[in-house]
């Protein structure tokens, strides 16, 4: 008769999860808001550089595809959302992602009205220069530019299912 020995072999990483340590969670997220709370000026020279930019774009000549320019918005109304999310700025994030919605939503050889895409810079920059206690202002701000894309695509405004 023979007999199998088998010995069972410790890996390093099933030793280093079995010990105890690390952080605990309250702590890394005291230290994600101190990284976050290090970054947020800059968050905010970027935020403000794009929203110059997308109040700097003219609406393409006639004889030009106006499909380049808006995808050019739509990008930029992107990167707005990149940098604005991560530090609690919803207000920068929805006004940007409704005109994110209206270019998506334009219709392929159609007219695109690009006074929606002045506005929406208009107001971004209005609201980034508005002081932290201006809630109801803000909040103002962001219930018209909701009118705007309800009015100019009607599904927006429905609940999703």
């Amino acid at each position: 008769m023979t007999a199998v020995m088998w010995k069972p072999r410790t890996s390093r990483l099933s030793t280093i999860i079995d010990q105890p340590g690390g952080l605990s969670v309250g702590v890394a997220m005291a230290q994600a808001r101190a990284n976050l709370d290090n970054l947020k000026t800059e968050s905010q020279a970027i935020v403000a550089e794009r929203i110059g930019r997308l109040a700097a774009l003219q609406a393409p000549p006639a004889d030009q595809d106006p499909v380049l320019r808006l995808n050019e918005a739509y990008e930029i109304g992107s990167a707005i959302i990149d940098a604005a999310g991560p530090f609690d700025r919803d207000d920068l994030c929805k006004a940007a992602a409704g005109l994110c919605d209206l270019i998506d939503a334009a219709l392929p050889g159609a007219a695109f009205d690009w006074r929606i895409v002045t506005v929406h810079a208009q107001a971004l920059q209005l609201i980034l220069g508005l002081p932290e206690d201006a809630e109801e202002t803000r909040t103002e701000i962001l219930a018209n530019l909701h009118q705007m894309v309800a009015r100019k695509i009607p599904a927006a405004d429905q609940p999703a299912d």
